[in-house]
């Protein structure tokens, strides 16, 4: 219920802020609205060539084409004039999204169909886990955790290994094959769940959780630093931990509070110790590295265990191929099978992808945004936050609707600022330490057909604004 408001309260204020710009004379045209593409100039003007400042028409003439550009102002994008039979069309700045016919084509081409091979080879790949016995006998090693975490999951219970491979492929910042493990883990728990239309508590539980995106080596963000020349890529990656770690322990102990979970437990207090004492030892054990060292072990980690992580599937399934002989089928057609069903999850969540990616897409390119984020920058700034703070403030905003625009932002900032201020390296920050709450939401409700999602999303944004928070403490004390 709370997302369908949020969707229609964006959706129709975005449209009517558009309308309200053509009818007062801030937008020429809304055309790059519905058909623009991401950084294409927007048309903010036609006039007579006539009209023109005598400067500008002067360089059109002695043009060799049709099309001049002019750095008006260097803090904003050039102006383009293009010249046609009587006219002149005059395009200024750049577009902050595809538009939103664009983006529904896009949706499809550039993230569903993606989306659905990764689904499909591991779904195939957990498929084997199910045949082969391993999620049965991994499930009921894990049930004495898991059982202090969601009480109302069975032990032994499938979806308990499901989770566990969310979560480690989460940890090891391996996005594509967190999101078919986390499928098919609320896939899982929908067949306990009483209410299908209705999210369960294991399901908030587990979303929340992995929203909170802990992430032990941020590749992704490493690799954009690297891209921009800062001259250590690497030293956000202890901030990026603390936070998303912090993050995940207020999204436990929230939901734990909703749902009236026992935390007087010590095998939950040594879990976390366990986690938080592997954490510091790898990043004790990175520290002693050398640059060059420290960027093959960052750049070849977390590939090398997804690899391990498939081989041993593998071979665990060959070991135990009686197990698929007895349920009348192979290794590869079990395989088969498994990415069948990833390939209908893909095809099932499209609508729910898309409706979402749209709505933000119009959202961003009304200029709706952009204004209210300049509000609460300047609400910020009257109260005397540092000026390097507020100018990251834009991608912490846009991250919880759009993970690509926030990283647009990310990379503005670097870019304007250097990757070693304090606005490039908190941006970086906010990029890695949470998801993108609404599209998470969107897939994973989506793909089980669960309308009321309850609490989920109040308490995704308040981890949300937890995380910003906890990244900006994080970065005025290392930073």
């Amino acid at each position: 219920m709370v997302l369908s408001r949020f969707w229609l309260v964006i959706f129709i204020s975005s449209i009517l802020f558009i309308l309200f710009a053509v009818f007062s004379g801030r937008f020429y045209s809304v055309d790059y609205v519905l058909n623009g593409k991401k950084d294409d100039p927007i048309l903010i003007s036609e006039s007579f060539k006539w009209n023109l400042p005598k400067e500008v028409r002067e360089e059109i003439k002695n043009s060799n084409s049709n099309e001049i550009t002019i750095n008006i102002n260097p803090r904003d994008a050039d102006t383009t004039y293009v010249l046609k039979e009587k006219t002149v069309l005059v395009y200024s700045g750049i577009q902050q999204s595809d538009g939103l016919l664009m983006t529904a084509k896009n949706s499809l081409f550039d993230l569903i169909l993606p989306l659905m091979a990764y689904l499909a080879f591991f779904a195939g790949i957990m498929q084997l886990l199910i045949d082969s016995g391993a999620t049965e006998r991994l499930a009921n090693r894990l049930s004495p955790f898991f059982a202090k975490v969601f009480p109302q999951v069975p032990k032994g219970h499938p979806s308990i290994t499901f989770m566990t491979m969310n979560f480690s492929a989460n940890f090891l910042g391996l996005d594509s094959a967190a999101t078919p493990f986390g499928l098919k883990a609320m896939e899982s728990l929908q067949e306990l769940n009483k209410d299908k239309e209705k999210a369960s508590d294991p399901q908030i539980m587990f979303l929340c959780l992995h929203a909170a995106g802990l992430t032990l080596i941020p590749t992704s963000i490493i690799g954009y630093r690297a891209a921009a020349n800062a001259s250590n890529p690497a030293d956000v990656m202890l901030p990026c931990i603390i936070t998303s770690f912090i993050g995940t322990l207020a999204a436990f102990f929230i939901v734990g509070l909703k749902q009236r979970i026992s935390f007087r437990s010590g095998l939950l207090l040594g879990v976390i110790m366990g986690v938080i004492g592997a954490i510091f030892g790898l990043l004790f054990y990175i520290g002693s590295l050398d640059l060059v060292q420290k960027n093959f072990f960052t750049g070849n980690f977390s590939g090398i265990l997804l690899f391990t992580i498939i081989l041993l599937t593998l071979v665990f399934a060959f070991k135990n191929e009686s197990q698929f002989n007895l349920k009348n089928t192979t290794v590869f057609d079990s395989f088969v099978v498994g990415a069948r069903d990833g390939l209908n999850t893909g095809v099932q969540i499209f609508p729910y992808v898309m409706g979402m990616l749209v709505a933000i897409s119009v959202f961003r390119n009304s200029g709706l945004f952009e204004v209210i984020a300049s509000w609460i920058s300047d609400g910020f700034r009257f109260i005397g936050v540092n000026k390097e703070i507020t100018d990251s403030l834009p991608v912490a905003l846009l991250r919880p609707l759009s993970s690509s625009g926030s990283r647009g932002f990310m990379l503005d900032a670097m870019n304007q600022f250097g990757p070693d201020s304090l606005a490039g390296r908190l941006s970086s920050i906010f990029q890695c330490s949470a998801e993108t709450t609404f599209y998470v939401i969107a897939v994973y409700f989506g793909a089980i057909n669960v309308r009321n999602t309850r609490y989920t999303l109040g308490i995704m944004l308040l981890v949300d604004l937890i995380c910003v928070i906890t990244a900006i403490g994080v970065a005025l004390w290392f930073f």
